[in-house]
């Protein structure tokens, strides 16, 4: 049998027009801005002027992430075409792709096999320019704020004391750190800078918790540039920035629709990453599919201790959702690479090795029914290699918690892959136990909150803060901050800050380097073991095998 690439599986779909997929989502003609024939933006005013009552949500998560592969997004597209296959009204809402892991090690994000969002190749690159515009947003105040000091510094601004990065949509390590502003009088004052990855800004964050184009203007404001030589916060608000970003958002902060390749409606919108922001896709693009849908599937990045933990304790927190079910998306070989065996050595059978990593399932499992109290499903994304005793056994140990499992074969199958898993998602939604409850209290003090994290959803030991850490806690609570969630940076690989420590580790100590306040999105962000803000491309990037033909037609994109 011919394997194709994802590429070619996707560019081989016909499409349907987006105004056809429009019709399907329920949106009205009035609120379709087309972007071509396959990608449109959706007005926000239909969330202020559609009274249907909103859908059930669903999350899909997944285990800590190996070179494996999971395929998290892959089962998020064929769950919610396996739903439409059963007869439900779902719709997708996922995040767009950031261009770093796309030329470097991890690929797009838009799916894979026969359940993918198309046109793939534009989701994967520059779709509709989102991110150009929040990395334009995020360096026009970083512009605005060199030029106050070199202005004459009005707002008393310690050049040493700024917390703002400029930022750029690549890996690209050699701008971490760079000394600007040199050449002489006119060219700037000179200091110490760097740079985050688009996905890292803050603005990225502001621009997925906001639920209005007022409420993104006045979290833009809020947002702290630096300190003066007094330790007074200055913000955007301050340097009168905030007007101007928003002008530049304005039509990003529109959710982009686009299909499945059976058809089913896709929002894509906004895109954090989970281990060093808060890795969900927009407050909007999910309230406009809950608006249009009677389901919704949406994901969040890396495994359920980030990207769930987020999505739960941060985005459910501040736009008062509620999850209905919880996917945990496994593969055996993921479980296996936990277990020990070297990813060569994966496609043969090995009981003792999956036994030895299922405990990493369980305990992300447990932290959704117990930690969070939702009803939850893990979806095992079978592969060939998968025997059925392995199979057998990770389904025993799941129902020894309470939680069933169902068989993704979406990637080989589509949606019809996915009805097992669409109809137990259906079932939890309508007859599981369901007492959602956060992580942590709000109240707590940002200590105590750091504590809870690390014991209830990693099951560590405990939390270390460093002197420097421990100062910032006192600051940020003598600013008024001390009722903000957090937002952990953190390994992806491990539930704890050492991505060594596979499985499910105990008796593990959290450290806690740095803590610094995102006011805008309204999160204090921790940061732990050795998480940049700017990954670096591997040594063989995955850019090196992306090409495009005579007729424009791209190759080597996954």
């Amino acid at each position: 049998m011919e394997f194709k690439t994802d590429i070619e599986i996707a560019q081989s779909c016909q499409m349907r027009h987006i105004r056809e997929i429009a019709e399907v989502a329920g949106v009205d003609e009035k609120y379709l801005e087309l972007y071509g024939n396959y990608k449109a933006k959706i007005d926000y005013n239909l969330l202020k002027e559609n009274s249907r009552p909103e859908g059930k949500l669903i999350l899909v998560t997944a285990i800590s992430p190996t070179p494996a592969g999971e395929g998290k997004t892959t089962t998020s597209v064929g769950l919610a075409d396996g739903m439409r296959k059963i007869g439900k009204n779902a719709i997708l809402a996922l995040r767009e792709p950031s261009l770093g892991p796309v030329f470097g090690v991890k690929g797009g994000a838009a799916g894979g096999g026969y359940a993918q969002v198309v046109p793939m190749e534009d989701i994967n690159l520059h779709f509709t320019g989102d991110f150009h515009a929040i990395g334009a947003a995020n360096n026009l105040l970083a512009a605005m704020l060199d030029n106050h000091i070199q202005q004459g510094n009005a707002l008393g601004i310690d050049v040493k004391k700024i917390t703002w990065k400029r930022c750029v949509d690549m890996n690209d390590r050699q701008l971490r750190n760079v000394i600007d502003g040199l050449g002489g009088k006119m060219q700037g004052v000179p200091r110490e800078d760097g740079f985050d990855i688009t996905v890292a800004s803050e603005i990225m964050a502001v621009f997925c918790l906001a639920t209005s184009i007022t409420d993104l203007k006045e979290r833009i404001s809020r947002i702290i540039v630096g300190y003066t030589y007094d330790d007074k916060p200055v913000t955007a608000g301050d340097l009168k920035a905030a007007g101007a970003m928003t002008a530049l958002l304005k039509d990003a902060l529109k959710p982009n629709l686009v299909q499945t390749l059976e058809g089913t409606p896709a929002f894509i919108h906004g895109g954090p990453f989970a281990n060093i922001a808060h890795g969900c896709n927009s407050i909007m693009a999910t309230r406009m599919a809950m608006k249009l849908g009677d389901y919704c599937v949406t994901e969040a990045g890396f495994g359920a201790d980030l990207g769930a933990e987020k999505f739960l304790d941060i985005k459910c927190r501040m736009a008062n959702l509620k999850p209905s079910a919880v996917v945990v998306v496994a593969t055996v070989r993921a479980l296996k690479h936990h277990g020990g065996v070297a990813k060569a050595d994966l496609g043969k059978e090995n009981l003792e090795a999956l036994e030895k990593g299922l405990p990493n399932l369980l305990r992300h499992v447990e932290n959704i029914t117990t930690t969070y109290q939702l009803p939850c499903v893990v979806a095992i994304n079978r592969f060939p290699t998968d025997t059925e005793a392995e199979l057998a056994l990770v389904r025993a140990k799941c129902q020894e918690l309470g939680v069933n499992v169902a068989l993704s074969e979406v990637w080989g199958k589509g949606g019809d892959g996915g009805v097992e898993l669409a109809k137990e998602v259906v079932r939890l939604c309508e007859e599981g136990e369901n007492n959602f409850r956060f992580a942590y209290d709000a109240d707590m003090t940002i200590e105590q909150k750091l504590a809870a994290i690390v014991k209830n959803v990693y099951r560590g030991a405990g939390v270390s803060l460093t002197p420097g850490a421990k100062k910032q806690a006192q600051q940020l609570t003598e600013l008024g901050f001390g009722s903000c969630p957090i937002c952990m940076a953190k390994t992806q690989y491990s539930f704890s800050d050492d991505q060594k420590l596979l499985g499910a580790p105990v008796g593990f100590t959290v450290t806690v380097r740095n803590l610094k306040v995102s006011a805008g999105a309204g999160f204090i962000v921790a940061l732990t073991g050795d998480i940049m803000t700017m990954p670096g491309l591997p040594k063989v990037p995955a850019a090196e095998k992306i090409d495009v033909d005579e007729n424009g037609k791209i190759t080597g994109l996954f």
